[in-house]
């Protein structure tokens, strides 16, 4: 029986888990059975039941490691010395950088989290919940400041992370975009969005 090899820098569980995220994006997580996960790796599906007990499993992984992402960038910027538009907008990059260098991982964790099980569906709707009233508390605050525009807190919220998971369609069409240029370009005119006059 062939064995799980695993990659130069992770584990077996890490080749697994890769496998399984695109089968993942490409046929979502109902559509995808632990048979096909072990036959994209060249393995019996027994074999994966010796380092992961079930899909819900590498979901459940995918997921909570992208909100602890996320969650540690924004903890570190809340306790920066800065002006509140540069805290936002080096979020903003780290989105981008997200969606562009880890385009599955973020994907799934983006569109797949509803398939997650109890108690785990829970406690990610909740991280979801205290990630964006946290965004939105430092919008507040920058306006409270003077730096942003009046705006909604939350719907400024929305609407930056509407506009970053758009990315998504370019990545899907095939298009080619630098990555750079499209950090720069969408980076710059959220900011100017919120940006308030005369500053």
């Amino acid at each position: 029986m062939a064995k799980i090899i695993p990659s130069e820098n992770g584990s077996r569980k890490d080749v697994i888990t890769q496998k399984a995220t695109t089968l993942f994006r490409k046929k979502g997580f109902p559509a995808t059975s632990m048979r096909e996960i072990a036959e994209a790796i060249g393995v019996e599906a027994p074999s994966l039941y010796n380092h992961i007990s079930s899909k819900n499993d590498i979901l459940k992984d995918i997921c909570f490691r992208v909100a602890k992402q996320y969650m540690g960038n924004l903890r570190a910027e809340e306790l920066k010395n800065d002006s509140i538009l540069a805290k936002i907008e080096r979020i903003i990059r780290f989105h981008i950088t997200m969606m562009v260098d880890e385009y599955e991982t973020v994907y799934i964790a983006d569109h797949e989290w509803r398939h997650l099980p109890e108690p785990f569906l829970a406690d990610f709707k909740s991280q979801r919940r205290s990630y964006r009233s946290r965004l939105a508390a430092l919008i507040e605050e920058g306006i409270d400041r003077g730096e942003i525009r009046e705006v909604h807190p939350m719907i400024a919220v929305h609407t930056i992370l509407s506009a970053i998971n758009g990315i998504d369609s370019w990545q899907r069409s095939g298009k080619k975009i630098d990555p750079v240029l499209l950090e720069d370009n969408m980076t710059q005119m959220l900011i100017l969005g919120l940006q308030k006059k005369g500053r």
